[in-house]
């Protein structure tokens, strides 16, 4: 990870700290090339998966045959080297077989590559201006549908080639010359064909032990080595790959033909190599996490950085006459699923590459053209994907699944993606317009049922409902839904100040019948009275007229000018009266919905699914962040959520008595620490002297000396900054607390229990870094191991936990 000095800086640290580090390299400078044993085997294992795919995809673009193999060299060693997604693989992509066969035939060859060049500059430019994860706000269901429009138009096209024909210019063409096709098979080919897609779905399906054995040997690789040995054998008079000079090969020229023309096909390739680059990387990651290492010393995806390998990839590979380059997903999930390690294999595969196209032409030219086209055929096929028409349905999505399909194949890709963002926009609006308002009665009293989100457009339909329910009774409105927009606040809370002066009762529950805080009649009343009162709301911003106003400083606490200063009597009468006042809210409203909960934890007792260990700031509320309830968390605060090692509490045991007790007697399952912004203690050690922790002369002081191992670890030369969310610590504050929860999760390993439980499996260790300022919860990646040189604090998104299918193209929001 590269490293920059932070805008502050502890002055007493200043000799020691670490000097800048390559990108996901080790600390301690530069140390020679060594080759891991699973990398190696692994680069085999892809480049006999990538040979055959890539002179079939070269194939059916109708480029050189060669293009294919210069695509995948310099995909696995430019796009490997330089790329931010270590174990992904790049190459020809089946995915942009229609693009680049239309861009051949209407400008020729020698413009496609300056087309391939510019892509690359483009996709270079948008790496610095850090729009990798724009991305990956495209709706799943126009990727697949892209992907499925794709695939279709493929498989159309090399079925003509499997019977022995010649492919059409489209889609449509292909369907319309498939009769005429049917009507002169070529039978050498079609057996050929048929041999080859016969292998290549059996062979993963082997039986028994010696199945298990001979499946690591690559399907393509065997359906293709195959059909050409058959093909040798028979003296089968088929079309055959015919590799040329490399002499003779084409390179690029001078973009010739119109200028809207060549820009559309430079957006075109730009937009769908880097959306599947970057699908295909958070895919990786994914599937890495998944592994039985879990990814341990496996940095996660950097996906400008993986935007800008691509582009410099695509650029190198338009130079030298090759197809456009993207990551590709068959041949990173056999680099992962084969043992991966880190890039070296995905470099060592386009090394193989490059020694093939060398000197395994003679052999490469006997294989049947019909064997690369069965094999791209079926890979067309499989783009079509059950597993993504069965997770589109489930969300509602298929309309735009089946827009993007169709339009990609009848109109073009650019052309189908437009029209599947329009229909996901439209489904979006009316998903959001889309409100039902029913009455019904429930135990004699009127029932008001409101599903979908409550926005202007509802406001007519809300107002109408609310003034037809009888005046002077106990209403209950249940909002079904997840959104109000201002107007539909003021409708419902003007109808609720009405109804409550006519002396009737309102009751407002969400979806799940719970109560949920009703508009405040006062606040619609009296403009001028704030209408701050929400749950979480802090108490010095509570003045909605709840407390009694027996004095100017009573009244309105945090007022400014020279009558409002406040008496320290005072202050204490107030604070009182805010505490009671909290507590008589938990009564009134929380205890009821809570009691039942209570009553049943107090019978069984406690079994929290986790200890979790933050600091004793006034800012964080661990059940507002983490969304749990009474009986979730077993709960340590401390200034500084600090971890003291073994023994090191001089005569205070309390953390280490609670780490032991929630580990051996309460069982919890992991162990979370989490650290905040701004944090008070964290200060303090950056502004302490060497002094003040080795002679500390109060019970603070004291206690901050456990904080110097995190103080330490910050100047060390053996351990890289933490980075948050791609980024380095804005301050040196900031990186002390990143820093600080790194440590302490070191120094809970020390624990004979934690260490025990770890060791069986048992219990797994987390970090938490809370910004207050953005209310932003970042998660630290690899907490299995406390990484030496990439501490990673990566952003909690609202999806981050969903469970998702390992084989889908998965997005980042």
């Amino acid at each position: 990870m590269t490293l920059c000095t932070p805008a502050r800086k502890p002055t007493h640290h200043k000799a020691n700290r670490p000097r800048a580090q390559r990108p996901h390299g080790p600390p301690g400078g530069p140390r020679r090339f060594r080759i891991a044993g699973a990398d190696l085997s692994a680069s085999v294992a892809v480049f006999l998966i990538a040979l055959p795919l890539s002179l079939g995809i070269a194939l059916a673009t109708g480029a050189p045959l060669q293009s294919g193999l210069v695509a995948a060299a310099v995909g696995g060693i430019v796009a490997g080297r330089f790329g931010g997604s270590p174990l992904q693989v790049s190459g020809p992509a089946a995915g942009l077989t229609v693009v680049t066969a239309e861009l051949i035939q209407r400008y020729g060859w020698r413009t496609t590559c300056a087309i391939t060049v510019l892509a690359g500059l483009a996709q270079l430019g948008l790496s610095a201006l850090r729009v990798a994860r724009s991305a990956l706000a495209v709706s799943p269901a126009i990727v697949h549908g892209m992907l499925a429009g794709i695939g279709v138009t493929i498989a159309l096209a090399q079925l003509h080639i499997v019977l022995g024909g010649t492919p059409q210019s489209s889609a449509v063409d292909n369907v319309l010359g498939l009769p005429a096709q049917l009507a002169r098979i070529h039978p050498s080919a079609l057996a050929i064909s048929a041999l080859t897609v016969t292998v290549l779905l059996s062979w993963p399906k082997l039986p028994g032990r010696a199945g298990r054995v001979v499946r690591k040997v690559p399907a393509a690789l065997v359906a293709v080595a195959g059909a050409t040995a058959v093909a040798v054998v028979a003296g089968l008079s088929v079309p055959r790959v015919d590799l040329p000079s490399w002499s003779s090969h084409a390179l690029p020229g001078l973009p010739e033909g119109p200028v809207l023309g060549i820009a559309a096909g430079v957006l075109t390739i730009t937009l769908v190599t880097s959306v599947q680059s970057l699908l295909s990387a958070v895919a990786v990651d994914k599937l890495v996490a998944a592994r039985a290492d879990r990814g341990r010393g496996i940095p996660r995806s950097h996906l400008d950085r993986e935007l800008a390998g691509q582009g410099a990839a695509n650029v190198v590979s338009g130079a030298l006459g090759g197809l456009p380059v993207a990551g590709v997903a068959v041949r990173s999930v056999a680099n992962v699923s084969a043992g991966a390690v880190s890039r070296t294999s995905t470099m060592l595969h386009g090394l193989w590459i490059v020694l093939a196209a060398l000197l395994l032409v003679p052999a490469l030219d006997l294989i049947p053209l019909a064997a690369l086209a069965a094999l791209v055929m079926v890979v067309g096929i499989q783009m079509v994907s059950i597993t993504h028409i069965r997770t589109v349905t489930r969300h509602r999505e298929v309309v735009v699944y089946a827009v993007t399909l169709a339009g990609v194949v009848l109109v073009g890709i650019l052309e189908g993606v437009a029209l599947g963002i329009a229909v996901a926009i439209a489904v979006a609006l009316h998903r959001l317009a889309r409100t039902r308002i029913s009455h019904e009665e429930r135990d004699g009293n009127p029932l008001l049922h409101v599903r979908g989100q409550l926005t202007f457009l509802a406001v007519p339909r809300l107002s109408r409902a609310l003034h037809q329910l009888p005046q002077g009774s106990h209403v209950v409105v249940e909002l079904d839904g997840s959104f109000m927009d201002h107007a539909a606040y003021e409708t419902l809370s003007e109808w609720t100040s009405g109804h409550l002066a006519r002396g009737g009762t309102v009751e407002t529950t969400g979806p799940s019948g719970a109560r949920i805080a009703e508009p405040s009649p006062a606040a619609a009343s009296d403009s001028a009275a704030p209408t701050c009162c929400r749950p979480w709301t802090p108490w010095h911003n509570h003045q909605c007229g709840e407390l009694p106003a027996e004095g100017p400083t009573a009244s309105r606490e945090g007022s400014e000018g020279p009558e409002a200063p406040a008496e320290p009597a005072e202050t204490r009468r107030t604070s009182g009266l805010h505490l009671a006042s909290g507590i008589g809210k938990f009564q009134r409203n929380t205890a009821p919905l809570v009691r039942d909960e209570l009553a049943r934890l107090a019978r069984e007792g406690q079994r929290p699914s986790q200890l979790f260990l933050t600091c004793a700031d006034s800012r964080l509320v661990t059940s507002m962040i983490t969304s749990s309830g009474p009986g979730d968390l077993f709960t340590v605060r401390n200034v500084g959520n600090l971890v003291p090692l073994p023994g090191e509490e001089s005569g205070d045991d309390s953390v280490a008595a609670a780490i032991e007790y929630a580990v051996d007697v309460l069982q919890v399952a992991s162990i979370t620490v989490c650290g905040h912004s701004g944090c008070g203690a964290m200060q303090a050690l950056l502004g302490s002297g060497p002094d003040d922790l080795a002679a500390p002369r109060t019970p603070l002081r004291r206690w901050l000396r456990h904080g110097r191992p995190s103080l330490e670890r910050m100047a060390s030369r053996r351990h890289a900054w933490a980075r948050i969310s791609g980024r380095l610590p804005a301050d040196a504050v900031e990186q002390l607390c990143l820093t600080n929860v790194v440590q302490q999760l070191e120094h809970l390993r020390a624990y004979e229990s934690v260490a025990r439980r770890l060791a069986e499996g048992s219990l797994t260790l987390h970090g938490v870094y809370f910004h207050v300022g953005e209310a932003q919860a970042y998660l630290l990646s690899g907490t299995d191991e406390v990484h030496s040189y990439d501490d990673v604090f990566t952003r909690v998104m609202p999806t981050a936990l969903a469970e998702t299918d390992g084989r889908e193209t998965a997005r980042a929001s």
